[in-house]
This record gives structure tokens, C-alpha cells and sequence, in this order.
């Protein structure tokens, strides 16, 4: 039988004896496998919750007597009979997560580099390169927007494996909004006339793109943490961010002889399919609930239809933008058909039709 505090009389560390206490490997919890991963052990009740091991309760808590000052399971209105459930699937940590990063950007910098020296930017099409200062300036501040709301986020997740996946989530978007401004900084220097001030000022100013900022400062304003990171990652990016990233950079980009652009925001592809992976496998876990199922699935479809209203609207205005290169490699209602079809293979996966 474990020792508890009351069966020792103390709460403190060492008071007691039990099997594994002389045991360099971590045993408090269950992992998901035979055994627990490098992820888990640095991962799982790294943050207190007083129902598990923290007997002596809150061992912090902000003036009120808000028990465990954040950390509280109303911030969202989603239920869990267990929210240290969660792993998440790409087990990423501190250490894995900055080398990750470290090599994109190591990625990046070499391909703008090289292109410069090379000369590349000479052979983008004229019309192309008004499309990258308009259009690919606006859109670094769509993804600072999602990164800020992510780390806001981030900060309200009730275990330590929630909120990393989160702040993974939001570091991903912060690194590509820092490499989109660099990029355009660096080519611009050798761009004659080029203004690095209409990115913003189209995504404030110009009618397609305000439907687009909607979306982006509703998810913002939420104060519901899961909502922010379920509106994101399931209805936010398959309708709007890979139909402007896959499905007009990527593919647009090289016809009109921009071989710079697709290589500089491709990882964020690679990010946005091992952040999908851990948002699926969270709300499949409470979707799923053995308690509170019902409820979660009636407020999941609540978060679709909020956010996925505005996420059609935004992509339905952001249409003009594929009629503006002189090389159309691709149709708007092509790119939008499949990021609908991918919105509802995500849904349909988590039962949420």
C-alpha cells in the first residue's frame, strides 16, 4: 500500500517509505507503453495537482485563496474524468523542441543566403513580387496572432503535458512569423523600391484580408484556453492556413519563379501536421470521456460552427489573391475544396460530423 500523508503524519518529502523510494527512475504515474518515455518522465506532474500526489493542497495560491493560481479546471468548459491522461503524440520536451528549431532555422537562413548570393530574387515575376509584399507581409501577422493567442493559452492548461503542447504550438508560429519578416527583409534589400511597411499595412487596411484578421482576433478574445488551441488547429488552419501557405505559396511561388518562398514556410506544414496530431489525440481523449462525453461533444460542435463560420468567410475573401500572379498554376476553388475536404476528414476523426 502506498504511504499517504495521513498514514505517516506527515506530508513532507521523506517521511515515508514506500516501494520505489530508493529508485532513480521515475514510477508515480502509469505510462501509455511498458515503459515510460525520456518525455513522460520529464513531462507528466512536473506541475502539482493536489487530487494526485500534492496532499498538503496548493502549495502557491494568488490573494483570494484562488487554490493553485492558474491551474484551475474551469478555465475551460470542456470536462475530463482525467486530464493527465494526455501525452502528446510528438512527445516534444525542452531540449527536443529547441533542436527542432534550431535546425529549420539553420534550414532557412541557408536558403536565403544562398539565393541571395545566387542572384535568384532577378528572375521573380514583377506582379510576384508585389503579391510577396502584400500578401506574404500580411499574412506573418495572422500566424503572430495565432502564437500570441497560443501562449496566452498555454498558461491556463491544468498539466504540464497540455500546456506543452501548447507552447510548442505557439513557439512554431512565432519562429515562422520571425523567418517571413527576415526573409523579406534580406531580399528586399536588393529589391529596388521594395516596402517593407505594406505587409501591415494591407493587413489592417485592405477588404480581403479584414474577414481574415475577424478570425484571427476572435480566437484571440477567447477566454476559454482549449477553445483558442481547438479553434486553431482544427478549424482555423485546415480552412485558412494551408489554403494560403500549400495552397497558393507552395504552389504558386515557383511558376512565377520564386524558388525562395516554398522552402522558407514549408516546416510549417511539418509543424502544423505534429500540432494537429496533438490537438486530435487531446480532444479525441475528451471527446471520448467515460464520464463527460455528451458535454464535450455538444461544446466541440459549438467551437466548429463559431470558428469554422469565420474561417469560411475569411478564406472566401482571401480569394482575389489567386487571380493576381501572371502564372495560375492552381484555381481557388480547387485549394478550397481540399482544405474543406481536410477540415472534415479532421472532424470525422474525432466523431464530431
Amino acid at each position: 500500500m502506498v504511504a499517504t500523508s495521513s498514514s505517516v503524519g506527515s506530508g513532507a518529502a521523506g517521511a515515508a517509505e514506500f516501494v520505489g523510494s530508493t529508485s532513480r527512475k521515475y514510477n508515480y504515474f502509469q505510462p501509455r507503453g511498458k515503459r515510460a518515455t525520456h518525455y513522460e518522465d520529464v513531462t507528466v506532474d512536473v506541475q502539482p495537482d493536489p487530487e494526485r500526489y500534492l496532499i498538503q493542497n496548493w502549495i502557491i495560491e494568488f490573494e483570494g485563496g484562488k487554490g493553485g493560481g492558474a491551474y484551475q479546471k474551469g478555465n475551460t468548459a470542456a470536462l475530463s474524468s482525467n486530464w493527465h491522461a494526455f501525452r502528446a503524440p510528438d512527445q516534444e520536451w525542452e531540449r527536443t523542441h529547441y533542436q527542432r528549431q534550431s535546425k529549420i532555422e539553420t534550414m532557412v537562413q541557408n536558403v536565403i543566403t544562398n539565393a541571395r548570393r545566387a542572384g535568384a530574387h532577378k528572375a521573380f515575376d514583377k506582379a510576384w513580387l508585389t503579391i510577396l509584399q502584400k500578401h506574404l507581409g500580411a499574412w506573418k501577422h495572422a500566424e503572430f496572432g495565432l502564437g500570441t493567442s497560443l501562449m496566452q493559452a498555454q498558461r491556463y492548461g491544468y498539466t504540464q503535458m497540455i500546456n506543452n503542447a501548447t507552447l510548442t504550438n505557439s513557439s512554431y508560429k512565432m519562429r515562422l512569423t520571425q523567418d517571413i519578416t527576415l526573409y523579406l527583409a534580406e531580399i528586399g534589400m536588393d529589391i529596388d523600391g521594395w516596402n517593407d511597411e505594406l505587409g501591415k499595412q494591407t493587413w489592417l487596411e485592405d477588404p480581403i484580408w479584414q474577414p481574415c484578421r475577424e478570425a484571427v482576433e476572435t480566437i484571440m478574445g477567447c477566454e476559454d484556453y482549449l477553445e483558442q488551441y481547438f479553434a486553431i488547429n482544427i478549424v482555423f488552419e485546415p480552412l485558412v492556413g494551408e489554403l494560403v501557405r500549400s495552397g497558393f505559396f507552395m504552389q504558386a511561388a515557383a511558376a512565377n519563379n520564386d524558388f525562395i518562398t516554398p522552402p522558407v514556410i514549408s516546416a510549417a506544414e511539418a509543424d502544423y501536421e505534429r500540432n494537429l496530431a496533438n490537438t486530435v489525440d487531446l480532444i479525441y481523449l475528451l471527446a471520448n470521456d467515460e464520464t463527460h462525453p455528451d458535454h464535450n461533444r455538444t461544446l466541440f460542435k459549438s467551437w466548429i460552427a463559431k470558428h469554422g463560420d469565420l474561417a469560411e468567410k475569411a478564406a472566401t475573401a482571401l480569394q482575389p489573391i489567386w487571380s493576381q500572379p501572371h502564372s495560375k498554376p492552381v484555381s481557388f476553388q480547387d485549394v478550397k475544396d481540399v482544405s474543406r475536404e481536410r477540415l472534415f476528414q479532421i472532424i470525422g476523426e474525432l466523431g464530431l460530423n
